[in-house]
């Protein structure tokens, strides 16, 4: 079963790539520009999701699909990865699976040259991360590789450095 997360993810990353949702039964169509804000989705796209998830809207589909949001927030449908474009698309659990992915009305779709459609990215645990391993640790898995870090005993923190005494530096007023 989706959860409502994972459909929000599927149209987040589908959103990238210039796809609307379709609403009010095929009358309106919708886009949040931005999609992400910080580490989460913006406030744009929270209203648009308020939008499809609201019974006043009808039927809500991603367009170049016929699977609408409310089938899938329901325990017959899952969020798989495309085969041919590794994008997520709507799965029937049991069943016939959908004719097509998303994907099959964008022309230059897969596209290696371009950034991949992306979650979003939690910039001060990221930042955190490469504080810890810049600092102490001998190593750190990042992303499956293994990043060796020098041990603090063969090169000083940065903190640990004396600091400048030129004079350059003292007339102006730099500490």
């Amino acid at each position: 079963m989706a959860t409502e997360e994972q459909v929000k993810k599927y149209l987040a990353y589908w959103f990238q790539l210039g796809k609307k949702v379709v609403v009010n039964n095929g009358t309106d169509k919708l886009l949040p520009d931005p999609i992400y804000q910080d580490n989460s989705y913006s406030p744009e796209f929270e209203r648009c999701w308020q939008a499809i998830v609201a019974p006043k809207s009808g039927s809500c589909y991603l367009e170049g699909t016929q699977e609408t949001i409310a089938e899938l927030l329901t325990p017959k449908w899952d969020v798989m990865l495309c085969a041919r474009c590794t994008m997520p698309i709507p799965a029937k659990i049991r069943g016939t699976p959908p004719e097509n992915c998303p994907c099959v009305d964008l022309p230059l779709w897969p596209n290696s040259e371009v950034p991949q459609p992306r979650s979003p990215v939690d910039s001060s645990r990221r930042l955190g991360g490469i504080r810890d391993r810049l600092r102490n640790q001998k190593y750190k898995e990042d992303n499956g590789s293994a990043i060796l870090v020098p041990d603090e005993h063969l090169i000083p923190l940065l903190e640990d450095l004396p600091q400048c005494e030129c004079q350059a530096i003292s007339k102006m007023g730099v500490e």
